[in-house]
């Protein structure tokens, strides 16, 4: 979207960040559990966000309080620029997401499968996998489109969510 003009890299920068917060969700949530099992050496690739992990699990509602200062101190912040607040909100939308899925989990699948038995896991296991691999999907597109200085405004019905958020 070049019509809404270029992206300093400071913009860049802080268009980043926002990201964090689903990355950090679906880590904590535990959608990455069973990857991280079978693939011990995907768990190094997040041991940087470790300070950052132990602190959003450890501090109650502390993703409550940033997912509120993002949108208040930033999305309604017309101050700040058009890019930095479009990737904040569609970082926003994707934790959100990842929030009804974790509350799918957690009242509706597992104790539904849970009664059905061992036969279950499978299904448990490739569910979490696809949110695990779908967030890291969004996320990483969008990080690398910021990063060249593009809108990522390709992720379906996200994206036009966030594009009618922000004017």
């Amino acid at each position: 979207m070049a019509w809404r003009g270029t992206s300093s890299l400071s913009d860049r920068f802080f268009a980043t960040l926002p990201y964090l917060l689903p990355l950090i969700d679906v880590i904590v949530s535990g959608f990455g559990k069973f990857l991280f099992a079978q693939v011990p050496g995907l768990a190094l690739l997040f041991a940087p966000l470790a300070p950052l992990i132990m602190v959003y699990s450890g501090v109650p509602f502390v993703g409550l309080l940033v997912f509120f200062a993002l949108y208040l101190l930033v999305i309604r912040n017309e101050n700040i620029s058009h890019f930095i607040r479009f990737n904040t909100m569609q970082a926003i939308l994707i934790d959100i997401v990842l929030i009804l899925c974790n509350v799918v989990n957690v009242y509706l699948i597992g104790p539904t499968l849970g009664q059905i038995g061992s036969s279950a896991n499978f299904l448990i296991e490739v569910l979490f996998n696809v949110v695990f691999l779908g967030t890291l999907a969004a996320v990483g597109y969008s990080v690398v489109q910021v990063v060249r200085g593009v809108y990522p405004d390709k992720i379906p019905s996200l994206s036009d969510i966030v594009h009618m958020q922000i004017r």
